[in-house]
C-alpha cells in the first residue's frame, strides 16, 4: 500500500542560490545534450546546477527498458549522435569541472548497448579536460561483458552500475534486469586491471525489509563494492511504483553504519542522496582508503 502524497519535513528542502546554473544550463542546452538530473526528475538539480555541477545522460533521452520506478522517457529510441561524445567533452571543459559524472539510458536495441558510444565520450574528456576525473554510471548491457570490457578499457576512476532495490522485488520494479547479472557486472568490473573504484546504490522506500537491505549490502561487498549510495525513493507519478514507506533520516544513518562495518570505504546515506550526488567528494573522501 501507498503511503500518503504529502512529504514528510525532512523531504522539504529550500530552493538555493542560483550560483552557476546559468552555466551549467548553457553548457548543457546549446549543445543539445542530456542530463539526468532532469529527465530523471532529480530532487537535487538546483543544488547540483548551483554548484556547477550536472550528470551527463549519453544515448538519450529515452531508455528502452521499462524499470517501474524511473522517469527517465520510454517512447522510441534514436541512432546514436555521434556528435555527443564531443560536444559532452566540450561541456565538461566549460563548466571547469575538476570531475565529471556521465551516465546512460539503457539501449538494450544497440549489439553493444551503447558501451562504444560511452567510451569514445569518456576518451573525448581525457583529450579535450586532461586531468579530469571520471565516474561512469553504466546500464548491464544485458550480460554482455565485452561490451563492459570496452569501457573499463577507457580506465574511468569511478565505475558506477546500480542494484538499485533488494532480490525480492525486482520482478516488480526492474522486470527486465536481473539482480545476479548486475553483481556479476559489478564483480567483473572490481577484477579488472587496472583497478578502479566500484559503486553502487540502492533506492530505499520501495516495499523492502531490513534484512534484504543488509543481504544487499553483503552481496555488492562480496562483489567487490566500495562505494555505496543509499536514497529515499520517490515516485515521479500515479503510474510508477507507490512510495511505500517514507525511510526517516536516523535509519539512513543506521544503514552507513552498517554498511561501513562492512567493509565500503565511502557511504552516502540520507533522504535526497542519489547515485552521483556529490560524487567527486565520496570519491575524493574514500580514496586514500582505497587499495589502488
Amino acid at each position: 500500500m501507498a503511503v500518503s502524497t504529502e512529504k514528510p519535513s525532512w523531504l522539504r528542502r529550500r530552493i538555493p542560490v542560483p550560483g552557476r546554473n546559468a552555466t551549467v544550463v548553457a553548457a548543457v542546452k546549446d549543445r543539445g545534450l542530456h542530463t539526468v538530473c532532469e529527465e530523471a526528475h532529480c530532487p537535487n538539480q538546483m543544488e547540483c546546477f548551483s554548484r556547477g555541477t550536472a550528470t551527463f545522460l549519453l544515448l538519450g533521452p529515452s531508455c528502452t527498458r521499462r524499470c517501474t520506478f524511473c522517469a527517465v522517457n520510454k517512447s522510441s529510441v534514436h541512432p546514436p549522435d555521434s556528435g555527443e561524445p564531443l560536444r559532452t567533452a566540450q561541456a565538461v571543459a566549460q563548466m571547469e569541472l575538476n570531475f565529471c559524472v556521465v551516465t546512460m539510458v539503457t539501449r538494450d536495441d544497440l549489439p553493444d548497448g551503447g558501451a562504444t558510444h560511452v567510451a569514445r565520450t569518456i576518451k573525448a574528456i581525457r583529450k579535450e579536460c586532461p586531468g579530469v576525473g571520471i565516474e561512469v554510471l553504466i546500464s548491464d548491457f544485458a550480460g554482455n561483458w565485452e561490451a563492459l570490457e570496452t569501457v573499463l578499457a577507457t580506465k574511468p576512476e569511478v565505475l558506477n552500475h546500480n542494484l538499485e532495490t533488494m532480490l525480492r522485488l525486482y520482478p516488480r520494479v526492474r522486470p527486465q534486469a536481473d539482480y545476479r547479472r548486475s553483481l556479476e557486472l559489478l564483480a567483473r568490473a572490481a577484477a579488472h586491471m587496472p583497478p578502479m573504484v566500484i559503486k553502487s546504490g540502492l533506492m530505499l522506500g520501495l516495499g523492502e525489509k531490513k534484512n534484504e537491505v543488509l543481504q544487499a549490502m553483503d552481496d555488492l561487498r562480496n562483489s567487490g563494492c566500495r562505494l555505496l549510495t543509499l536514497g529515499q525513493y520517490l515516485a515521479p507519478s500515479d503510474q510508477h511504483h507507490p512510495i511505500v514507506r517514507y525511510v526517516p533520516p536516523e535509519e539512513f544513518d543506521e544503514y552507513q553504519g552498517e554498511a561501513l562495518s562492512r567493509g565500503f570505504s565511502g557511504v552516502a546515506s540520507a533522504p535526497l542522496v542519489r547515485s552521483s550526488y556529490q560524487a567527486d567528494q565520496l570519491y575524493k573522501t574514500a580514496r586514500n582508503k582505497l587499495p589502488i
